[in-house]
C-alpha cells in the first residue's frame, strides 16, 4: 500500500512538471507572438519601415508597390519645400475656398464631365454658368440660346475662340474666290503665351504692335496700319500680364470701324478676360468692353482666376450661335446618347464646373461686388505703403485688375544701388515670399518690375508684412559694397511661324 503511494506522488510531480513546462512553453510562445504584434505594429509606422531608406522612384515604374501611408508620406516630403500659396504674389490663380465647396469638389472628383447621358447635372450645370456669364457679358444670345463651353482654363478658350475666328475668316476667303492660306493675327507685344502658342500651333502669323516706355499695352491708333484682308481679328487684353491695366476695347473697335469704312475689311475683335472679366462688371460697371461693343465676338475668362475657383477652369463664351463656326461643333454618341463637343480635349473632371457654380450662387451680383471692391482698397493700400516707402514708383494703371506693379526709384539716401528688381525679389524669398521680378515686353525690355498680385486671401496685415520684409531686405541689400549680378531673364517674342 504504501509502495503504491509513492508511485502515485512521483506520478503527480511528474505530471506537474509537464504542465509546469507547458504553461512556460505557451509563455513564451505568447510573449513571442506579442512580440511579433508589436514588430509587426513597429513596421507599419512610416519611418521604421525600409521604405524611406530607399529613393523615390523618378524615372522607372517600380517593381513593387508601397503602402499606402507610406507613399502618401514620401510624396509629402517632395513637397515640403514648395512654396507657400498664399505668399505666391506671382499667381492670379485661386488659393483659399470655403470648406463647403471643398466638400463639393471632393464628390465630384470622380465624375467625369462629358459622360453627360450619366450625368445629366453636370452639363445643367455648365449651361446654367454659361448663361449667367453671356448675360453678365451683355451677350446677345441668353439664357437657353446663350453660347459657350467649360474649357481647362483660359488657354483651352483661347484656342477655342482663336480657331473660330481662323475658321470665319477662311469661309469669308472662300466666299470671295481668294487663298486662305496666311492668317494673321493683331495684338499687342503684352499678350500672354498662351497666344504665341495659338498661332505657332495653328499657323496664324502674328502682327505685334509693340510697347515703348510709358506705353505697356496696345493703342487703338496702332492696330489701323498691321490689318490686311488676311487678318482673322484683333485681341484686346482685359488685364494685361505685366501691369494688370485694361485695353481700350471701345477704342480699337472704332478704329476698326474707320477701316472697314475705308477698305471694306471687317475685323472682329476677341476680348482676352483672363484675368478682368470677372472683375470689370463688378470694379467699373459703366466701362463698355464687352459684347456690348459691335466688334466683339467672343471673349474668354479664368474661372480659376477672379472667378475664385481652384486652378483647371476657363470659359469661352460667344456673343450668340450665330457667331460660332458650325466646323466647331463636333457630335458623338458613344457615351449612349448624342453629345455636341467644342472643346479641344474630350474627359475632364467636373468639380472645377460644379465649384463655379457654387461660386456664382453663394455669392451672386453683390458678393462678387464686395470681394473685387475689398481687392482693390487691399491693393490701394500696398501701393500707399510702397510708396511712403520712397523706394519705388507705381506702373499699374488706375483701371484694371487687383494688383500692384512697381519698380525701384533712386535711393532715397541718395547713393548707388548695387542691387536691383530681382536681388530684391531673390532676398524676400527667404522670408517665403515670392514677388515676382520680370521685364516688360519686347522694345520696353529695358523696364524692370516687380509685381503683386492681391487676391482674396491677401489682407492689410498681410501687406503690412510684406512691405516690413521689402524693407529689412533693401536694408541688407543697400550694406552691399559691390554690384550683385542680376538673374534677368529678358524675354523675347519669336518671329511668325
Amino acid at each position: 500500500l504504501k509502495g503504491f503511494r509513492l508511485i502515485h506522488r512521483l506520478k503527480v510531480l511528474a505530471t506537474g512538471v509537464v504542465l509546469n513546462k507547458r504553461e512556460s512553453m505557451s509563455g513564451k510562445r505568447k510573449k513571442m507572438e506579442e512580440g511579433g504584434a508589436e514588430l509587426e505594429k513597429c513596421s507599419s509606422y512610416t519611418f521604421a519601415t525600409r521604405y524611406t531608406a530607399n529613393e523615390i522612384p523618378k524615372f522607372q515604374l517600380p517593381d513593387n508597390g508601397e503602402p499606402a501611408h507610406v507613399a502618401k508620406q514620401l510624396i509629402d516630403d517632395e513637397r515640403m519645400l514648395d512654396r507657400n500659396p498664399r505668399l505666391n504674389l506671382a499667381s492670379f490663380v485661386t488659393t483659399w475656398m470655403e470648406p463647403e465647396v471643398e466638400e463639393l469638389i471632393k464628390k465630384s472628383l470622380n465624375v467625369n464631365y462629358v459622360d453627360v447621358a450619366q450625368y445629366p447635372s453636370c452639363l445643367e450645370i455648365q449651361n446654367r454658368c454659361v448663361a449667367m456669364l453671356a448675360d453678365l457679358f451683355h451677350a446677345e444670345g441668353k439664357g437657353e440660346d446663350a453660347c459657350g463651353t467649360a474649357c481647362i482654363g483660359s488657354s483651352e478658350a483661347i484656342m477655342l475662340c482663336g480657331l473660330n475666328l481662323k475658321m470665319r475668316w477662311k469661309e469669308k476667303m472662300k466666299v470671295k474666290g481668294k487663298p486662305a492660306t496666311k492668317p494673321n493675327l493683331i495684338m499687342g507685344a503684352n499678350v500672354q503665351v498662351c497666344w504665341e502658342k495659338f498661332c505657332r500651333y495653328f499657323e496664324v502669323e502674328e502682327r505685334y504692335v509693340f510697347l515703348k516706355e510709358g506705353q505697356y499695352a496696345l493703342k487703338p491708333e496702332d492696330v489701323a496700319p498691321l490689318v490686311d484682308e488676311n487678318t482673322i481679328g484683333c485681341v484686346a487684353i482685359l488685364g494685361s500680364t505685366y501691369d494688370g491695366q485694361f485695353e481700350d476695347c471701345l477704342g480699337v473697335s472704332n478704329a476698326l470701324d474707320k477701316v472697314q469704312q475705308e477698305t471694306g475689311l471687317d475685323v472682329p475683335i476677341h476680348v482676352d478676360g483672363a484675368s478682368g472679366a470677372f472683375v470689370a462688371p463688378f470694379l467699373f460697371p459703366d466701362l463698355v468692353w464687352d459684347f456690348q461693343v459691335p466688334r466683339v465676338l467672343s471673349i474668354n475668362a479664368s474661372g480659376h482666376k477672379y472667378g475664385l475657383v481652384y486652378p483647371g477652369l476657363g470659359w469661352a463664351i460667344w456673343k450668340g450661335k450665330q457667331f460660332l463656326h458650325e466646323d466647331m461643333v463636333f457630335h458623338t454618341n458613344y457615351l449612349g446618347s448624342d453629345q455636341p463637343s467644342i472643346t479641344l480635349n474630350f474627359s475632364k473632371g467636373a468639380s472645377a464646373i460644379v465649384a463655379q457654380y457654387y461660386q456664382l450662387i453663394r455669392l451672386g451680383r453683390s458678393g462678387y461686388r464686395k470681394i473685387m471692391q475689398n481687392l482693390a482698397k487691399v491693393a490701394k493700400h500696398l501701393e500707399t505703403r510702397l510708396l511712403e516707402t520712397k523706394h519705388f514708383k507705381i506702373l499699374n494703371k488706375p483701371v484694371g485688375v487687383p494688383l500692384v506693379a512697381f519698380s525701384l526709384t533712386d535711393h532715397p539716401g541718395g547713393h548707388k544701388r548695387n542691387y536691383d528688381e530681382f536681388n530684391l525679389a531673390d532676398k524676400l524669398k527667404e522670408t517665403g515670399w515670392v514677388l515676382p521680378a520680370y521685364t516688360m515686353a519686347p522694345n520696353a525690355g529695358h523696364i524692370k518690375l516687380l509685381r503683386a498680385v492681391i487676391r482674396e486671401d491677401m489682407s492689410y496685415a498681410l501687406c503690412e508684412k510684406l512691405v516690413e520684409d521689402v524693407l529689412r531686405a533693401i536694408s541688407y541689400l543697400d550694406q552691399l559694397q559691390h554690384e550683385l549680378p542680376s538673374s534677368n531673364q529678358v524675354f523675347l517674342h519669336k518671329g511668325p511661324c
